[in-house]
């Protein structure tokens, strides 16, 4: 079981999410056992279960830290949308990029989903993961509306799910088909219809002269 924290545990937890990541990546969550990334952390199996529980737990801290870069990245993309022509398809294009460390995670997360959908168990942790995940999209969704001077008709817990399944499944098929399909195409193409398809525009206050 995880000890209480130590001052070099930071250092240690450090070591070990980047050893999971280039493992998993390598090996996939299956193939990496917690020796091999002990043995990439230059660390012993005593410091892996100071800190973890199992492999599980150190995927769902992988989450966690992948999560906040995501709304990093959504936060700026919304900061940033207000100073150009087209403020949907700027935050489409930033959001959409494709580089080997979003390939990397969506093999990973993908290959886990599939792990926790056969174990219940596993599955109502990742959904907990999820929906904390989902909180923070759904809040950047309305800091979009306002500045695209929309109000929106669906709840937006309910939105950021359909974006979420946009996003991951427009990036599956540019996996496949790298050559046929950007990243960006399919939510540049039918975002802005489902916003649309989904919002008013906001009434503004008339003053009477």
């Amino acid at each position: 079981m995880p000890k209480g924290p130590t001052k070099r545990r930071p250092q240690t937890t450090a070591r070990l999410l980047e050893a999971a990541r280039e493992m998993f990546a390598d090996r996939g969550f299956h193939g990496a056992s917690i020796e091999e990334i002990c043995e990439r952390a230059g660390l012993t199996r005593g410091a892996f279960y100071s800190n973890y529980r199992t492999k599980e737990e150190l995927f769902f801290a992988l989450f966690d830290l992948h999560a906040r870069r995501v709304v990093e990245r959504l936060a700026a993309a919304v900061e940033e949308m207000q100073d150009t022509e087209d403020p949907l398809r700027t935050l489409i294009s930033r959001t959409s990029a494709l580089d080997e460390t979003e390939r990397r995670w969506y093999l990973l997360s993908t290959e886990f989903t599939l792990h926790a959908i056969r174990h219940p168990d596993t599955a109502r942790t990742l959904a907990e993961h999820d929906r904390r995940l989902r909180t923070e999209i759904a809040g950047l969704l309305a800091i979009l509306f306002d500045r695209l001077g929309r109000r929106p008709t669906v709840a937006l817990d309910s939105l950021a799910r359909l974006v979420t399944a946009l996003h991951e499944g427009s990036l599956a098929q540019s996996l496949v088909e790298p050559d046929q399909l950007p990243p960006d195409e399919l939510p540049g193409t039918y975002l802005p219809l489902v916003i649309k398809a989904v919002s008013r525009a906001r009434r503004t206050r008339r003053t009477d002269s």
